[in-house]
């Protein structure tokens, strides 16, 4: 009889890389493997109501903590691995002079409202950076200015800056790492001294903990040995998400030579 596990992967380019490296390790171990895209918010709820084993990857403790904080509510959660540090950023393409915009007030400044583009567009309303991104707005009177942050999907927060940059416009784009546009594109942050946007979250896999047993000691040591970084996520999902290569061939290929390096430095 084939063990089965099902994991719930938040439906974004680079989570769906962290899904798929997950998937590909527990299929290697012998499991059948169900993969159920949401929304973040969503796959915290079913997470909470057992319609998923595992969750990849939450950010930890910023983004998603509240989220974790409702599921233990009802059941323990336990954190195995460590895929990547991920955080939040504002950002600009490098050809924007660091002395006229370097931190989110010179926003503000005439000069830069003239040449900025007014539009900030994000992605979907339960992100993290979403979250982070409507308090900036408000803390720092952009909305005042004539700036607007829009909701939106992947696709429609990166094509607006990869339209800009092709136009060598000035642009604003909410972002965070690991995501595959700093792959192709130098992308330079800026400051955000008040803390809105939070911290370098731990991004981990969670385990219901009645689902622990579906899982043997050296299966779960396994799991908790992940390590991954923002780097390679972000190259690995431009190779999904530009390239449009497979993404399990890609997390295969990645988990196969990393292991073939491995073996080779012991």
């Amino acid at each position: 009889m084939s063990k089965k596990v099902t994991i719930g992967v938040t439906d974004l380019s680079f989570h769906h890389v962290a899904g798929s490296l997950v998937a590909n390790v527990l299929k290697s171990m012998g499991f059948e493997v169900g993969r159920v895209y949401s929304p973040h918010e969503e796959n915290f709820k079913k997470l909470k109501a057992g319609e998923i084993d595992l969750l990849t990857s939450a950010w930890l403790p910023s983004s998603h903590g509240e989220y974790k904080s409702e599921v233990e509510e009802t059941i323990p959660l336990i954190e195995l691995g460590l895929h990547y540090k991920p955080y939040a950023l504002w950002g600009v393409p490098d050809y924007v002079p660091v002395e006229d915009v370097a931190e989110v007030s010179d926003l503000l400044k005439p000069g830069v409202t003239q040449k900025m583009k007014s539009t900030i567009q994000g992605i979907n309303p339960g992100a993290g950076i979403t979250r982070f991104s409507i308090e900036m707005m408000d803390e720092y009177d952009l909305n005042e200015v004539g700036y607007r942050f829009l909701t939106g999907t992947e696709e429609e927060c990166f094509g607006t800056f990869e339209r800009a940059v092709e136009h060598k416009e000035w642009v604003v784009v909410p972002l965070w790492k690991p995501q595959f546009l700093h792959y192709r594109y130098q992308i330079r942050e800026i400051r955000e001294p008040k803390g809105l946007l939070g911290t370098v979250d731990r991004a981990v896999l969670l385990l219901r903990a009645d689902r622990k047993s579906l899982l043997t000691k050296e299966e779960l040591q396994t799991l908790d040995s992940l390590r991954f970084s923002n780097d390679i996520i972000a190259e690995l999902d431009y190779k999904v998400s530009r390239c449009n290569e497979s993404l399990d061939e890609v997390t295969q290929s990645w988990l196969t030579s990393h292991e073939t390096k491995k073996a080779k430095d012991i």
